[in-house]
């Protein structure tokens, strides 16, 4: 592969990489609210359906569990590309 292709590939698929790194840092961003916002939601229900808070909220906890699993994956995935692994 010549120099030229691939610096004309690069080029290329700059904007869709800049758009999707975008996209990523925002759904990044935004995931903590719309993991408290989901939890509120499932703990009301869980309320409404007569159990008690305190197990509402330890049943809900999951989400947040399961949103620092799946940030620090990220994050893990992120650092060992950076070094070559």
């Amino acid at each position: 592969m010549s120099t030229a292709s691939v610096v004309t590939t690069m080029i290329k698929s700059s904007p869709y990489l800049a758009r999707m790194s975008v996209n990523l840092f925002w759904t990044y961003l935004t995931l903590g609210q719309r993991v408290r916002k989901t939890r509120r939601a499932f703990e009301k229900q869980l309320i409404m359906q007569g159990m008690s808070r305190d197990d509402a909220k330890r049943l809900s906890a999951c989400y947040e569990e399961l949103k620092n699993n799946v940030t620090g994956m990220l994050k893990q995935g992120m650092t060992s590309g950076f070094r070559g692994n």
